[in-house]
């Protein structure tokens, strides 16, 4: 998203969930400080971080790429959130500020240290999936199977119309964080408990990370480049950054690509507990997710889905399609360093713009940027592109005492009009996996 070219300081937006510890907001901003004071070749690519701002200013933009065949456009986009399946209602929610953290009913949480979190209630897959499925299914994959549908329909890219296309040149790139942990948790309690004749057949199948996108592929008969990514709350924007590579090696018009995750159970609660990662504000839920103030206290676990549809705009245009964004580009690093702590310096994460904005075209002057399991990158990737068609930046919420050594707008509390020339969104997860995608508003 834009930002002054005037000074060098960057503009961030942040999306409601914290990235990996409790110091990660501060992680991402020094990250950005990394960044800013970095040394980058003419082509836009990263020497080093020892010098001054003005080495940012001296750069030139690298060329955008102009042949339709590889410029990577959005026609679709399709999500399941706190807020609802529908994704105006979503981003309307997150322009009024308003907190979809509850406290746990999905299971009995009383005795967890934590009882709340960003959970989905009253979700229904009527009209989507079968109910004999349906009552199968781990929620992770409904999730993924409504997301997808949704956003394949509103690219107009319905089941009547998929049957007329080359459907072996429409790929799957649905990652998850963790996958089906319900069907995998349940699984081995029953083994435990009742022993191995009584563990579900569907257990393994259920529980493993691909089976989104190979499940949304049965029920369209999509034959393209289907498998998933998972790298934690990474996931999503890997699995954007690999599905436009896709299209533009020439090996699919067009991919249903993002993530979904269902972890909000006894085993995924417990889980992050155990990590240390979770903010404890059990009597105040709402206020717990609070990116960049001094009183955070962890991170808020959610669940959902966010599913793009990404297309050669040569196919888009071809077939008519209305073109909401384009993805400019992406860039995927490892910190190399800890499993679940970020580098003090923040290397990873400012090579991995710098690298991004290389593959983009994106001078660094030009961007302002945002963070949020498996699930965060496709949600942030639809706000940001809600952005980009809006111009409104939702806020960050409970943000009542910023870090002093923070000196960029973070659009604290209160949504902002801001016209969005190019939005940056930003993951980073457990075992060091940084991922950096970049969006625009469509130009022909």
């Amino acid at each position: 998203m834009a930002s002054t070219a005037t000074s060098c300081s960057f503009r961030l937006i942040s999306k409601h969930k914290e990235p990996r510890n409790n110091g990660a907001s501060m992680h991402q901003y020094n990250s950005l400080k990394a960044l800013r004071e970095a040394t980058f070749n003419p082509n836009g690519s990263l020497i080093s971080t020892s010098a001054k701002c003005r080495a940012i200013k001296a750069i030139l933009a690298p060329k955008r790429e102009t042949d339709p065949k590889k410029r990577v456009v959005i026609t679709g986009m399709g999500v399941v959130s706190v807020f609802g399946n529908d994704v105006d209602t979503f981003y309307e929610n997150l322009l009024e500020g308003q907190s979809g953290i509850t406290l746990i009913d999905k299971f009995d949480a009383s005795t967890f240290t934590v009882r709340f979190a960003g959970q989905i209630r009253n979700f229904s897959s009527l009209g989507y999936i079968d109910l004999k499925n349906d009552r199968r299914l781990d929620d992770c994959w409904r999730f993924c199977l409504v997301a997808g549908k949704k956003a394949l329909l509103h690219a107009n890219l319905g089941q009547q119309i998929l049957e007329t296309m080359d459907r072996t040149r429409i790929g799957v790139l649905v990652g998850s964080g963790i996958g089906g942990m319900t069907t995998f948790s349940n699984g081995v309690e029953a083994l435990i408990q009742k022993g191995f004749k009584k563990i579900t057949p569907f257990f393994i199948p259920y529980s493993i990370t691909n089976m989104g996108s190979a499940l949304l592929a049965i029920d369209t008969g999509l034959m393209g480049p289907n498998y998933s990514i998972s790298t934690a709350c990474a996931t999503a924007n890997y699995c954007f950054y690999a599905a436009a590579n896709h299209i533009r090696r020439g090996e699919a018009d067009i991919m249903v690509v993002g993530g979904t995750e269902a972890a909000v159970n006894p085993t995924g609660v417990g889980g992050f507990i155990a990590c240390r990662a979770l903010s404890q504000r059990n009597d105040e839920p709402h206020k717990a997710s609070r990116p960049w103030d001094r009183d955070r206290d962890g991170f808020v676990i959610g669940e959902g889905a966010g599913v793009l549809i990404m297309e050669s705009l040569e196919h888009a245009s071809k077939r008519g399609a209305k073109i909401i964004a384009e993805y400019l580009g992406g860039a995927i690093t490892c910190d190399a360093h800890h499993m679940t702590d970020p580098r003090k310096d923040g290397l990873g994460v400012s090579s991995c713009i710098a690298k991004c904005l290389q593959d983009a075209g994106v001078s660094p002057e030009e961007s302002m940027i945002g963070h949020g399991l498996g699930a965060a990158g496709g949600l942030e990737a639809i706000a940001c592109i809600k952005a980009i068609t809006t111009g409104w930046l939702h806020p960050t919420i409970n943000q009542d005492n910023l870090e002093p050594q923070v000196d960029i707008d973070t659009v604290p509390n209160v949504k902002k009009r801001h016209e969005v020339n190019v939005a940056i969104s930003n993951s980073f997860g457990f075992g060091g996996h940084n991922s950096v995608v970049a969006f625009t508003p469509f130009n022909p």
